[in-house]
């Protein structure tokens, strides 16, 4: 069973830095010179992001599309779920819970089609033996 919050947080890394919308603060001919700024999640594969992203957007079909910002707002531009509500004008408890269905539902689709992540091996959650 997977931790789909940690699958997300490696996803929005990923769709962060493959977006192309920024610019780049780094004048052209000096990109390798300057060391890269670590983010505290690693990213994901582009095979692991094409899948999740495909999941992402069944969600943006299927479902609510502010179910789909939210997961951007939080996962890809880092905002908080107390932010979010203050932006939104709603209470944070909302936020979760809506974030909680999104989650849910991409969850679901990684299942439903069998998708074998390679980030798989590291988002794995730790299951506890109950002793009898």
């Amino acid at each position: 069973m997977r931790d789909i919050q940690l699958v997300l947080a490696r996803y929005g890394v990923w769709a962060r830095d493959n977006s192309g919308v920024s610019w780049s603060p780094i004048a052209a001919g000096f990109k390798g010179l300057l060391p890269t700024e670590s983010s505290k999640v690693e990213s994901c594969c582009d095979n692991d992001g094409l899948i999740v992203d495909a999941a992402v957007g069944r969600l943006a079909a299927v479902r609510k599309p502010e179910e789909v910002d939210l997961i951007m707002l939080h996962y890809r531009s880092g905002l908080s779920k107390r932010k979010i509500a203050k932006m939104r004008k709603v209470i944070e408890g909302l936020i979760r819970q809506q974030l909680q269905v999104a989650e849910g539902f991409v969850d679901g689709c990684l299942a439903m089609t069998g998708a074998v992540l390679e980030m798989d091996a590291y988002t794995q959650k730790i299951r506890v033996a109950k002793v009898a």
